[in-house]
């Protein structure tokens, strides 16, 4: 039996510059790792994480509380772009917008892969259970909440099975 041509998905077809609107929002995988505090050295400009985020993150589903009108309550919230994203050095190795820049793939976890909004979360490689809220620490307590985990650049390998179409693929492939 031959297989019918598919189509590709918009991510390995499009230039990050090519992309609509929403389909730069889906390349979000919602892990929130973004929205930790960082912290900058101020003699070797060297920017680590913290597992601080910012006070709209929902602790409880990784997302932003107020997204479309964060930059009235949070004015320095840095909006990813396709022209920026070379310079955001700090975002996660592991966030979309970064690796399809660097010429990478999607994760297999990334929800556009499993067609699971939660896959994320399920995978253990988002923010979730894992993070304060700014409002319940003390800027002079920050140091003290430096963490290495979201620079991880290894993907935990899938333990999560998801459902396969008819061909044998992930869904969302």
């Amino acid at each position: 039996m031959v297989r019918e041509k598919e189509e590709q998905p918009f991510w390995e077809t499009k230039k990050l510059t090519e992309m609509t609107s929403k389909e730069w929002e889906s390349l979000c995988d919602g892990c929130g790792k973004c929205c930790l505090v960082k912290l900058e050295d101020a003699d070797t400009e060297e920017i680590v994480d913290t597992d601080v985020v910012c006070k709209l993150l929902d602790l409880g589903t990784c997302q932003c509380s107020l997204y479309e009108t964060r930059h009235q309550y949070v004015p320095d919230c840095i909006k990813v772009t396709a022209d920026n994203i070379e310079t955001l050095s700090f975002m996660p190795p592991t966030c979309a917008y970064r690796l399809l820049h660097e010429g990478g793939e999607l994760p297999w976890w990334h929800p556009l892969i499993t067609g699971n909004p939660n896959s994320v979360h399920e995978a253990g490689v988002s923010a979730l259970d894992k993070v304060v809220s700014e409002t319940d620490v003390e800027d002079a307590d920050l140091e003290d909440h430096i963490v290495e985990w979201p620079q991880d650049p290894s993907p935990p390998e899938p333990w999560v099975h998801y459902p396969k179409n008819q061909h044998g693929d992930l869904q969302g492939e």
